[in-house]
C-alpha cells in the first residue's frame, strides 16, 4: 500500500517520468511513500542517533533549562507529556522530544527585528552534538528542497516555482525517544503541519497510518529509507489534491526511537492554491500564521513554578 520509490530515478535522470507518475499516485492516494537512494550518509544518520541517545539519557534537570515551552521559536526540550497531537484524545504524549530550527546567529536582523520562528537554536552541552545535527539538517533540508522539484512537475507548475518558499524555511528536525509503556500513545492520532515530512526509524514497530475509508495499518521499515509524508501545508496548497494522511505511534514494547525533519516553507510565504488545482478552498494565510496557529493547539503551558 505505501510504496517504496528511488531517489535516484528522478536525481540521477533514469527514469524521472516513471518516477514523477508514482510520486502523484502515493501522494494523491495515500499521502505517504518511502524513499531510498536519498543520498544522505548513514555515517552521519548513525551519528545523529548517537547524540540523540546522549541527549535522553540527561537528567530531566540537565535538560530543564531547555524547555520548549520557554522557547517562542519551536526549539528545545520536549518533555515527556508536555505534548498531545491528539487533543481529543485527552492524554498527552508517551514521548520526548528535541527540536533544532535554522542555525541563526544571535545578531542575525532577522533574529533581532523578532520575526516569527527566527530564533536561535538552544543546545545541550555534549560534545559534537550540534555539528552532527546541523550536518543532517542540511542534508535533509536540501533533499526535501529537491523533492518539491519533482512535485513541481507532477502538478504542472513552472521549474523553480517552490525554490522562493523555500529559501529559508521553517525546517524543524525533531529526534524522539519513545519509552517502552504498557499503555497510553507514543504520539497520539495527528496530521502534520508543514508540507513534506522526512522519518528515519530504528526499526521498532509503532507507526500506523490510517488511509481515507480504511482502518490503521503499519508502515513497513526498509532499513535507511525515509518515510516521506504529505503535511497539511502541502495539502492545503494543492487545494486538497495531495492527501496529509492521519498517523499515530503506539506505545512500543521496547524503546523507539526516530529522526523527523518537518519541513514548512519561509515565514512569509503566501500558502494559496496553487495554478491549475481549480477554485480555492481556503484563504491564502502565511506560512508563519498558519504553523503558529497548529503550534498553539499543541503545547500544554509550562506549569507555574
Amino acid at each position: 500500500m505505501i510504496p517504496v520509490l528511488d531517489w535516484q530515478r528522478f536525481a540521477g535522470g533514469t527514469d524521472r517520468a516513471g518516477f514523477v507518475g508514482d510520486l502523484g499516485r502515493a501522494c494523491r492516494h495515500t499521502g505517504f511513500f518511502l524513499l531510498s537512494g536519498h543520498g544522505v550518509a548513514q555515517a552521519l544518520i548513525d551519528g545523529v542517533f548517537a547524540q540523540a541517545d546522549a541527549f535522553f539519557a540527561l537528567s530531566p534537570e540537565a535538560k530543564a533549562p531547555l524547555d520548549i515551552r520557554r522557547n517562542p521559536h519551536n526549539r528545545g526540550w520536549v518533555a515527556t507529556g508536555s505534548e498531545s497531537l491528539d487533543e481529543t484524545s485527552g492524554q498527552m504524549d508517551r514521548k520526548e522530544a528535541f527540536n533544532i530550527g535554522l542555525d541563526l546567529p544571535a545578531d542575525d536582523p532577522r533574529v533581532l527585528a523578532g520575526e516569527p520562528f527566527r530564533g536561535v537554536n538552544v543546545w545541550p552541552g555534549l560534545p559534537g552534538f550540534r555539528d552532527t545535527m546541523l550536518a543532517y539538517y542540511d542534508a535533509v533540508r536540501a533533499l526535501g528542497v529537491a523533492l518539491h522539484g519533482a512535485f513541481e512537475q507532477e502538478l504542472g507548475l513552472e521549474p523553480g516555482f517552490f525554490a522562493p518558499q523555500f529559501s529559508a524555511p521553517m525546517a524543524t528536525l525533531r529526534v524522539l525517544h519513545y519509552p517502552p509503556a504498557a499503555g497510553g500513545i507514543g504520539a497520539g492520532a495527528h496530521s502534520d503541519y508543514g508540507s513534506v515530512t522526512l522519518l528515519l526509524t530504528d526499526g521498532v514497530a509503532g507507526l500506523q497510518v490510517k488511509p481515507r475509508g480504511g482502518d490503521w495499518v503499519d508502515v513497513p521499515h526498509v532499513p535507511g529509507a525515509f518515510v516521506v509524508n504529505i503535511g497539511d501545508c502541502l495539502m492545503r496548497w494543492t487545494n486538497d489534491i495531495y492527501i496529509s494522511t492521519p498517523h499515530r505511534v503506539l506505545p512500543p514494547q521496547r524503546q523507539r526511537r526516530s529522526i523527523a525533519f518537518f519541513l514548512d516553507p519561509d515565514p512569509d510565504s503566501v500558502i494559496a492554491a496553487l495554478p491549475g488545482t481549480g477554485a480555492a478552498k481556503y484563504p491564502p494565510i502565511t506560512g508563519a500564521d498558519y504553523l503558529r496557529a497548529r503550534l498553539d493547539a499543541t503545547y500544554r503551558p509550562e506549569p507555574s513554578a
